[in-house]
């Protein structure tokens, strides 16, 4: 009841106000943040819940579970730690007994950084720092023993108990000679910073190697505080040019020794992904050639150093890398894949025979969450409720029993329980801002509301934000998403400038029912100086299988061109009664 009063009376103070959106509020002051969920960590022995608080006073991890309101516990506090005063980053081993936390955090490029970082034994209250000096991708061993993690271009393990660390690599060099991370082409396009894995058994890493050598080196200003700019120099290959030349190695901690993988002809060009499987003897290997039009999977025995071809997938066009393998426990597997013309989930036996097919229609899995074993259930995301929606679904694993989890129409996302008993939902649309709740994975009931962001809804009522409309133009070419947004007073007998949004990468998506982000905000400035502000997904965006997103393979910018250059169509088809000016 003293919600909807409220909103009452924003609705009258919003009408006597006309409050207008600046460039400072959206930019600067930050008026229209949503409030969100701190960095959190489902425990893996526990149905309860690790969260990151982060204030002037340092940071804290606090444990909540999921049955009682209220924290249980504070795990770590920094300001119990004396050798650091905060922390923006942790991990947990796989039995839960050690913490890496990382500090003073420095980027890199787009998704890498180095920090400081430190572990911390829950038993022991100790906090020790792995190296000296910053370091990148520090990662725990199956068994919590080791970590191992990248300094200068090299690899390290350090001895936990011991204290010792051991460096597994050592032809590291800058802009020549890359061990266990990537270089700028796969951090980019790849979207992978860490290019080494742990197998089960905690004795062997598997790495891949990249030489740059042979790359052209661009050079670029870096501007920042200082009187003059510093300059950075990193390899980066254009189009045509001479790439990494990439290779797999295992290296063995009982003998501390290093091989390379022949991979031979199934090498091909990149080796964007690697996974151990749960053999600790096997590690799965996906490799594909310049092109990206031709996908193998590999399963390398690191015993005899054999690799052997598993699946491989071909394309007229790009084949969509995903991060969907897992491994179920008899080593059969889970695959994504667009083959059928839309992107759905696969069972495969252990040898790379499809045992069945698990999703299918005319709809796109947009995400997988992961398997319940006890259950035999699949989680994921798709577009099957409207390419501009996501929702969450369970579905069992021979393609059975598939129920509708999320209850809101929208965009929903989702972080399972290490049980899959539980997961967090986040849902928004383009008329409701987040709202995040803890619900029941078996029936999608929620059970408790975590955050909502009621305050930020009646801040846009007050501003009078433009509201974001979407529909389908129904063309020959197909049908296209749009999003329009009007002046509040708009009146269809009156001429309107036009600013048409477009940006329409394959696979992207700039029309979706979900709240406004920080372009929105933008446009809805120029809508109260009396634009009117269209977006369309047309030919090459995602979501609408791989037909419609494919279309432009090696012709970039003629259908984005053609689809958008149209206005008699456009307006015809938007039912809108006005001239573009």
């Amino acid at each position: 009841m003293a919600k909807s009063f409220l909103l009452i009376f924003l609705f009258i103070a919003a009408s006597h106000a006309q409050q207008k959106i600046t460039l400072d509020d959206i930019y600067t002051n930050n008026t229209f943040a949503a409030e969100d969920l701190p960095s959190y960590h489902f425990m893996y022995n526990s149905d309860s819940i690790i969260s990151m608080v982060i204030d002037q006073h340092g940071a804290a991890l606090e444990k909540y579970s999921f049955e009682n309101p209220g924290k249980i516990e504070t795990i770590l506090d920094s300001r119990n730690l004396g050798e650091i005063n905060s922390f923006d980053s942790f991990q947990f081993s796989s039995d839960e007994t050690k913490i890496i936390v990382g500090t003073h955090s420095e980027k890199i490029f787009r998704r890498s950084s180095m920090a400081d970082f430190y572990v911390y034994d829950r038993h022991t209250k100790r906090l020790s720092k792995i190296a000296e000096h910053k370091i990148q991708e520090p990662l725990f061993s199956p068994d919590g023993l080791k970590v191992a993690y990248a300094f200068e271009n090299n690899l390290y393990v350090k001895d936990l108990i011991s204290g010792k660390t051991t460096q597994i690599t050592s032809d590291g060099q800058i802009n020549k000679i890359i061990n266990g991370i990537t270089d700028w082409v796969y951090e980019e396009e790849f979207y992978i910073v860490r290019a080494f894995e742990w197998n089960a058994d905690s004795d062997k890493i598997a790495f891949i190697r990249f030489d740059e050598s042979e790359v052209p080196e661009f050079t670029m200003d870096i501007y920042g505080k200082e009187l003059y700019p510093g300059q950075m120099v990193f390899k980066y290959p254009k189009a045509g040019e001479k790439n990494s030349e990439v290779s797999l190695h295992l290296y063995d901690l009982r003998t501390a020794k290093s091989s390379k993988v022949d991979l031979g002809n199934n090498l091909q060009h990149y080796i964007p992904r690697m996974r151990w499987s749960n053999d600790p003897n096997t590690l799965a290997v996906t490799t594909l050639n310049r092109h990206q039009n031709n996908m193998n999977l590999l399963f390398v025995d690191s015993k005899t150093l054999k690799a052997s071809l598993v699946l491989n997938e071909k394309d007229a066009a790009y084949i969509k890398l995903g991060d969907d393998l897992t491994f179920l426990q008899d080593n059969s597997f889970i695959w994504s894949s667009e083959k059928d013309g839309f992107n759905h989930l696969y069972h495969y036996d252990q040898t790379g025979k499809l045992i069945n097919q698990i999703t299918k229609g005319n709809w796109e899995v947009t995400d997988f969450y992961g398997f319940n074993g006890q259950t035999q259930t699949v989680f994921y995301q798709s577009a099957e409720d409207g390419s501009t929606n996501r929702s969450i679904y369970s579905i069992g694993i021979i393609g059975n029993n598939k129920k509708k989890l999320s209850k809101n129409t929208g965009t929903n996302s989702a972080v399972f329980s290490s049980s899959f008993q539980y997961y967090i939902n986040t849902n928004s649309s383009t008329d409701n801002p987040y709202v995040y709740t803890l619900n029941d994975a078996s029936t999608g009931d929620v059970i408790k509301e975590i955050k909502n962001n009621d305050a930020l809804k009646a801040k846009t009522i007050l501003y009078r934000v433009p509201k974001k409309e979407i529909s389908v133009l129904k063309t020959k070419n197909g049908d296209f998403d749009m999003l329009m947004m009007k002046p509040n007073d708009f009146d269809p007998a009156k001429e309107y400038p036009l600013l048409m949004y477009q940006y329409s990468g394959p696979g992207s998506q700039s029309v979706s029912n979900s709240w406004y982000n920080h372009r929105d905000y933008f446009h809805a400035t120029l809508v109260q100086e009396g634009f009117i502000v269209a977006i369309v997904d047309g030919r090459g965006t995602g979501f609408k299988g791989r037909d419609f997103k494919k279309m432009t393979y090696k012709q970039l910018g003629k259908f984005e061109v053609e689809d958008r250059s149209k206005p008699l169509w456009f307006w015809e088809k938007s039912l809108l009664l006005m001239k573009t000016g």
